[in-house]
């Protein structure tokens, strides 16, 4: 912390002491007052040496600390071949968060079931959606945090932005070490962009930060920003994002639709809500009372500290209150889950059997969002744009339309910017 102009602050008072005679002692900054504080020792007119302890406020340079902003995806491979799928796939699964068993079983799963085949099957998966910059889980990601970082600095914040991955590159470690380089740096502000809680996702990604601030022994101090599933502005953005697909007369830039007014759902297409997939396992142990989720009768609708990590109680709020939001009937709208693997009980019902059963009740039009992906990755642009809309037209279903994610939508990045200011 500098001190601007001295010799100007100290002439303000110089009718009172013979300042040639001054001999300063120490200066102690305070931040409480936001003043430096100036000890002195001076001569009085019979040369006897007089000590005093003299506060005078100083007018100060404002501090150069900055505070980052981390946020943090779940990842991609470097590149869409083989090779590279094996080894993030190795590197995502092997996680004791991601598949819950003990290390041998778990080792045993990846290396003899999984990584054989499955690697060659999911870069074919990857191709079909890689960009000329890349991956579209990195290129979106990337222009999301530049979006946020150049809405700060208009907004006269300096923050500084940063994007990590839990798996693959960015790492999270990687760009911590960079913040760290950063001096100026004291305080990070860790968003994982999943607004619902799930070990296998908020939870390693904050176990990961904590792993290598302690390795690393870094002076940071980090704030965690938790799960946003309810958030208003969340769901605003959201709400705004897929209005275009889902109002029939709205267009992107539509200011003059008015909220209520419900005739454009009318006709309109079948919504799907396509949230990921979880084994249940993972839902009963990240429950701290041991007792309420899946064992209680209507257990997301009854009230527990259990809903603060529970994933379905939480995806179900979501939907709740996008619905009220848009006016949504009943009929209007499903919910289902996607990307399943392996052999345990998960979440159901499944995406791919929701599509199949609108068909069957008559529905020809399905518009999908996945709330649970903030950005367009394999999940969304693979498994439901490609594969989704096969299994709906096949099974007799006229158009499926995917809703793009968030991505680096203007309310999206309000949302974002905002953490930085809070």
């Amino acid at each position: 912390m500098a001190v601007e102009h001295l010799s100007s602050i100290l002439s303000v008072n110089a009718s009172l002491y013979n300042w040639s005679d001054v001999l300063i002692l120490s200066f102690y900054p305070n931040r409480d007052f936001g003043a430096m504080f100036l000890c002195f020792s001076y001569r009085d007119t019979s040369t006897k040496l007089v000590a005093l302890s003299q506060v005078l406020p100083m007018k100060i340079v404002p501090s150069m600390t900055k505070k980052a902003l981390l946020l943090a995806n779940l990842g991609s491979p470097d590149e869409p071949n083989t090779q590279a799928v094996r080894r993030y796939l190795d590197q995502f699964l092997m996680d004791p968060l991601v598949i819950q068993l003990p290390w041998i079983i778990r080792r045993s799963i990846v290396s003899l079931f999984v990584l054989p085949k499955r690697p060659e099957h999911s870069a074919l998966a990857y191709q079909s959606i890689w960009t000329e910059d890349g991956s579209p889980l990195l290129v979106y990601s990337e222009k999301l945090k530049s979006a946020v970082q150049q809405r700060l600095e208009a907004q006269g914040n300096d923050t500084l932005v940063y994007m990590a991955m839990r798996y693959g590159n960015p790492s999270i470690e990687s760009q911590l070490l960079d913040i760290a380089k950063n001096k100026t740096i004291k305080e990070i502000l860790f968003a994982p962009l999943y607004p619902h809680y799930a070990e296998s996702t908020f939870t390693t990604s904050v176990n990961e930060v904590e792993r290598v601030i302690a390795d690393h022994q870094l002076d940071l101090k980090v704030i965690i920003k938790p799960a946003f599933y309810n958030d208003q502005n969340y769901i605003r953005a959201l709400v705004e994002s897929c209005a275009p697909y889902i109002f029939e007369r709205a267009t992107t830039n539509d200011s003059t639709r008015d909220p209520d007014d419900r005739d454009a759902l009318n006709n309109g297409p079948h919504v799907l809500f396509s949230y990921h997939g979880l084994p249940e396992l993972h839902l009963t142990r990240a429950d701290p009372t041991g007792k309420h989720c899946l064992k209680t009768k209507d257990c997301c609708n009854t009230p527990s500290t259990a809903h603060n990590t529970c994933y379905r109680h939480q995806v179900l709020e979501t939907t709740r209150l996008f619905v009220e939001s848009t006016g949504l009937k009943p009929e209007q709208y499903s919910i289902s889950f996607q990307s399943r693997l392996g052999r345990a009980k998960w979440l159901e019902p499944s995406t791919e059997n929701k599509l199949i059963e609108l068909t069957e009740k008559g529905v020809r039009d399905v518009v999908v969002l996945c709330p649970a992906f903030v950005t367009d990755c394999l999940e969304t642009l693979e498994e439901i744009a490609i594969r989704g809309k096969q299994t709906f037209t096949q099974a007799g279903g006229r158009s499926l339309r995917l809703i793009p994610c968030l991505n680096d939508h203007p309310d999206w990045v309000d949302v974002v910017a905002g953490w930085a200011e809070a």
